[in-house]
């Protein structure tokens, strides 16, 4: 590279750098400490800015020099998300449009030491629950703007995608499809960014046979919490590499993937079946999952006390006997939905016909339900934004989503069932609630991804919408009320329930979480993010608050104390 004109000499630049540094780490050497990472408190909003001299640092950061740009206002948007309930208004918000833009300005922070609060959260496209994605008075990064080479498709034997972290699933879908191949694993709404879901798991109803989104990756590139640009995968930084995948952002953050592909079909078998024994339900679900030669997609979720429900449904569905189907009633019962789905091409259709009866044979469905659709595969992967376009239409998208996401163990599920859907809840009218199993047996367990000790395991998640300042059942502090006697039973009948996607405000909360892994996990933030400048929103880590008084103050006892030695 050319050197530009009246540029100091490159060894002063280095002399100066490694001075830098030097002073750097005196200046934060109390942050590896891990008093200083975690909070042993339950954290709160703040009240007062958590830094000093905010003109200061806001003229800091105009400085940087960035592809890109950053906002210092009308940022309302950094400070909302899907849960609609947590609003933390940063100082800044990046949109780069270069990964160097990423690394600049986390390293530009970094440099900065303790004597700023200053954090950095990674803002995909806004679908956390509980403003995981936000950071208070920091800096927000706009991922989406992202502006990373274009995907990247290798056709071969073990074919993959080169993706940008802040690209769409959706987007992925629709570039994949047209060289005839798709990603392997999918979450149930594909409006959700690569690296998003990746810092988390992303998991839906593949996830028996391939497992999570976080197991069909090869390679990533990651800017960590000191700005530092690192390739990684499984031979190369394997130790970032998998912490990264499920790590909930805290060692870095994804700005490209490189993601496993298999050839995609073109159509798509839609099932649903109702049950009204769980204990048939599950014996069936968790049947599907094990066996070799099984349907593609496998689902389900609980309905409680609904009026009408086949009927509603056959806007989607056909019923394979109208006239029965059209007899049966829903109301006041609790049934269990088992949802599957065969994948295939139109020269498949009849083979697929008759492995479709065959699989359905074994069983134990009440048989007058069964419903059937025939859609394409872009369209059955994207059914949920259906459901959101005509929310949207309804003003019904933007409101409270108290979700509740859990992973129980096989050999627990018939008492989680019992108690939620024979006590606890009443009516599924304020959301679905999903649930159906997986075998993590086939899943790599090296990544940060927390789940419960037995192979087999059950997401149950409750997917709420709270009406505006409604005080009924369908109303925030209800649905909060219900989430919390649920995670309250779940504690006292020692279930060994993991949350997904989860959320907690104390760090004896996050231990109990992690288990055997809290070591490694706080090894590794202090090894990638040694200041926990990233992902304030998910509350694990807290930054250190050091003053340039606090240092000199702690330097003359420094001194007091040698010179009583001597």
């Amino acid at each position: 590279m050319e050197e530009k004109k009246n540029s100091p000499p490159h060894g002063l630049l280095k002399q100066n750098n490694m001075i830098l540094r030097f002073l750097m780490v005196l200046l934060s050497s109390c942050v590896i400490n891990r008093n200083y990472l975690c909070s042993t408190h339950p954290m709160v909003t703040p009240t007062v800015s958590p830094h000093s001299g905010s003109s200061n640092i806001t003229a800091s950061l105009e400085a940087l020099r960035l592809d890109g740009h950053l906002s210092f206002d009308n940022m309302h948007h950094a400070a909302k998300d899907f849960g609609n309930r947590h609003h933390f208004l940063p100082s800044a918000v990046l949109h780069p449009k270069s990964v160097s833009d990423i690394s600049s300005t986390i390293k530009h922070i970094f440099e900065m030491g303790t004597t700023t609060g200053l954090t950095v959260a990674a803002r995909g496209h806004g679908h956390s629950l509980e403003g995981q994605a936000q950071a208070y008075h920091g800096v927000v990064i706009n991922m989406e703007s992202l502006q990373a080479p274009d995907m990247y498709f290798h056709i071969g034997e073990l074919p993959y995608v080169d993706a940008s972290g802040g690209e769409l699933w959706i987007n992925l879908l629709h570039e994949s499809v047209k060289h005839g191949l798709t990603p392997k694993s999918w979450t149930d709404y594909l409006h959700l960014t690569v690296g998003g879901t990746l810092s988390n798991a992303g998991i839906s109803g593949q996830a028996f046979r391939h497992g999570p989104q976080i197991n069909n990756v090869y390679q990533l590139e990651v800017v960590t919490g000191t700005g530092e640009v690192v390739t990684c995968s499984e031979k190369k930084n394997a130790d970032l590499f998998y912490g990264v995948l499920g790590g909930l952002g805290q060692f870095g953050i994804i700005t490209r993937a490189r993601i496993s592909l298999e050839p995609a079909p073109m159509m798509v078998k839609w099932i649903r079946v109702l049950y009204t024994d769980f204990f048939l339900f599950s014996k069936d679900q968790e049947h599907l999952i094990s066996s070799k030669n099984s349907f593609d997609y496998i689902e389900g979720f609980v309905i409680i006390n609904r009026t009408g429900l086949l009927n509603n449904w056959r806007s989607s569905f056909n019923p394979k006997d109208p006239v029965q189907a059209s007899q049966f009633n829903s109301e006041g019962r609790t049934l269990f939905c088992l949802e599957i789905a065969k994948y295939f091409n139109p020269e498949e259709t009849n083979f697929m016909t008759q492995k479709v009866d065959s699989l359905l044979s074994e069983l134990s469905y009440i048989k007058s339900t069964l419903l059937l659709s025939e859609v394409s595969y872009v369209e059955f992967l994207d059914r949920v934004h259906v459901s959101e376009l005509k929310l949207r239409e309804m003003g019904l998208w933007e409101v409270p989503h108290p979700w509740l996401n859990l992973l129980i163990p096989k050999s627990r599920i018939h008492d989680f069932a019992n108690e939620v859907f024979g006590n606890i809840l009443t009516d599924t009218s304020t959301g679905p609630i999903l649930i159906y199993p997986v075998d993590k047996s086939k899943w790599n367990n090296r990544t940060s991804m927390v789940t419960p000790e037995e192979d087999v395991f059950y997401l149950v998640a409750f997917l709420s919408s709270a009406m505006p300042f409604s005080k009924g059942t369908d109303g925030l502090e209800h649905i909060l009320n219900q989430n919390k006697r649920i995670l309250d039973f779940c504690k006292s009948a020692n279930l060994g329930m993991k949350q997904y996607l989860p959320h907690y405000i104390t760090r004896e909360d996050w231990k109990t979480h992690f288990g055997t892994q809290w070591e490694v996990f706080v090894m590794r933030k202090s090894t990638y993010d040694p200041l926990a400048i990233l992902a304030p929103g998910q509350r694990i880590f807290q930054k250190a608050r050091r003053s340039f008084s606090d240092i000199g103050l702690q330097n003359n006892q420094h001194n007091i104390q040698s010179s009583k030695g001597r």
